[in-house]
């Protein structure tokens, strides 16, 4: 069993059903991050990216039967849903970005000086978008297969 998850005893299609139900959080967590881009909310942005990117990847796990999930790290959960389907491995580089803006997006004692959102930019916000879009987009294509 990967990463030593737990895997529950249901049935493949209770078990896809809670993935397919993740994946729409992340996709709303996904819809509010664009709203918070075009509200030039940059912060705010990066860390709904994140959180739709780890949503669409526990929505995976969650389809192959494991519910004892203990991580907030995209990279970490990437990495186990690579371990279901390879193809996914390509999105650890996506991952790191994205778990850069779990904490640092919201927290101002994570900086030295200033508040959170004096950090970021449209930029940033841009690439956490198209990341997690990607990894959205893969994610929903291995549960509608």
């Amino acid at each position: 069993m990967p990463g030593g998850y737990a895997r529950l005893g249901l049935d493949m299609s209770k078990n896809l059903e809670e993935g397919k139900r993740w994946l729409a959080q992340g996709q709303r967590d996904l819809a509010d991050a664009t709203v918070l881009l075009n509200a030039e909310s940059y912060a705010s942005s990066c860390f709904h990216a994140q959180q739709a990117a780890e949503k669409a990847a526990e929505g995976l796990l969650f389809s192959q039967g494991i519910r004892a999930i203990v991580s907030h790290s995209v990279t970490r959960l990437i990495n186990e849903c690579a371990k279901f389907d390879a193809s996914l491995a390509g999105f650890t580089e996506a991952g790191k970005e994205l778990d850069r803006h779990y904490i640092g997006s919201r927290y101002p004692n994570f900086y030295a000086e200033g508040a959170a959102y004096e950090y970021y930019t449209q930029e940033m916000a841009d690439r956490c978008i198209k990341y997690a879009t990607s990894i959205l987009t893969s994610v929903d294509r291995l549960l509608t297969r």
